[in-house]
């Protein structure tokens, strides 16, 4: 058996492409309009790690999107925690769970899909602004 993606759906495919490609970094693999189907399938992987992918799937008829909780997150590693959320932050995403410890971060797509950031190898000494930072939300 081989791991092949996580889907999701999405509500706004744009909304959704600026926030995974754009903000996030995640590289665009390949996308498929299915017509009679009246839906969209995106690939979207790290870069370098094109076998870690998420497919979005954006329906073309307008549907309410709920947030299960049997779903519980995607998470990439990071090389830079702080640096990582502060690029999102002064993109206008919020940060969830700010990264107090160094290690862990959650932010939310535009579908509110729970991604957690972890610092690759060990956790960074706590810094400001930080290790003060209090919760936004839930994550």
């Amino acid at each position: 058996m081989r791991y092949l993606h996580t889907m999701v759906r999405v509500s706004d495919l744009d909304a959704s492409l600026d926030f995974y490609c754009n903000k996030l970094g995640l590289k665009n693999m390949g996308r498929f309009d299915i017509e009679e189907g009246r839906f969209s399938l995106v690939f979207l992987a790290p870069p370098g790690q094109e076998d870690a992918q998420i497919e979005l799937t954006y329906n073309w008829d307008p549907e309410e999107l709920g947030e299960g909780r049997n779903f519980g997150h995607l998470a990439y590693q990071v090389d830079n925690i702080y640096e990582t959320c502060q690029k999102l932050m002064d993109q206008g995403v919020t940060i969830n769970r700010p990264p107090r410890d160094g290690r862990m971060a959650f932010v939310r797509s535009p579908d509110n899909i729970s991604i957690e950031l972890l610092q690759k190898g060990s956790p960074l000494p706590a810094k400001e602004p930080w290790a003060s930072m209090e919760n936004t939300g839930h994550w």
